[in-house]
């Protein structure tokens, strides 16, 4: 009996020394905890705000810009989008589409050939009429026929003819045409196609026939290349300067 409470009494103070030193391990004293624990330390340098002054300017090519900008329109698409509106708006409608194409290859073989009619009209010494214009002289005496009767042409009769039909441009050739003439068969100047009236005023030696030369010829392309129409006073006039120089001619 006496063993058993003996052992029993040594079982109940060995669980409450074990709960102590439990319970101390678990809850250190203060003076533990303090001296454990590190003191704070607080950063007393200097901290200078960073600036970069060139930023926006460094970084202001194309290279750095990720926004998608829209492309300006140019006069040309402004007019493409303008004609697809026209041809039934911008609804991706393969028929407005096509009739599109098809004005544009007519507008495209259009330029072409008003390109290919002024180059002609350039060739035949301005020769051509506009397209819609002023119908064409049929009874204009060609350079390569002169070329061989010049001095068989009545120019006096063709200029009459003129009077009558109302040809004021036509009479005027004729009246240039006559003075070439009148020149060649003088020796004044050497008859030529290929030569220009700068070619013909070099050959003149006489002074004063030369700035009579340089004025008809100046009426004439006035006249006749620059495809004027001209009143009666300013016809006579010029017919009348002509008149004066063939006259002075001898024949």
């Amino acid at each position: 009996m006496t063993k058993s409470c003996f052992i029993f009494f040594f079982f109940i103070l060995s669980f409450s020394g074990n709960h102590t030193a439990l319970a101390f391990a678990e809850n250190p004293p203060a003076t533990e905890l303090k001296k454990a624990a590190k003191p704070l330390l607080t950063d007393q340098s200097d901290v200078k705000k960073p600036s970069f002054p060139d930023l926006k300017k460094k970084y202001n090519s194309d290279e750095f810009i990720y926004e998608t900008r829209s492309k300006k329109k140019n006069a040309w698409e402004r007019f493409l989008e303008w004609l697809r509106e026209v041809f039934g708006g911008n609804d991706g409608n393969g028929k407005s589409k096509s009739v599109l194409n098809l004005f544009m290859k007519i507008l495209a073989g259009a330029i072409i050939l008003f390109v290919i009619f002024l180059i002609v009209k350039a060739v035949m010494n301005k020769e051509g009429k506009w397209i819609f214009g002023k119908r064409s002289d049929k009874s204009i005496l060609r350079y390569d026929d002169l070329e061989k009767d010049l001095q068989s042409v009545d120019f006096e009769k063709l200029i009459r003819d003129t009077k009558i039909s109302g040809e004021k441009r036509l009479m005027i050739r004729y009246y240039y045409l006559w003075l070439l003439k009148k020149m060649s068969a003088q020796g004044y100047i050497e008859w030529d196609t290929e030569k220009t009236n700068s070619d013909y005023l070099n050959e003149l030696k006489h002074a004063d026939f030369r700035t009579n030369f340089e004025y008809l010829s100046y009426l004439y392309n006035y006249i006749w290349y620059g495809e004027f129409d001209i009143d009666e006073k300013a016809l006579a006039t010029a017919a009348a300067a002509f008149e004066k120089t063939i006259k002075s001619i001898p024949s």
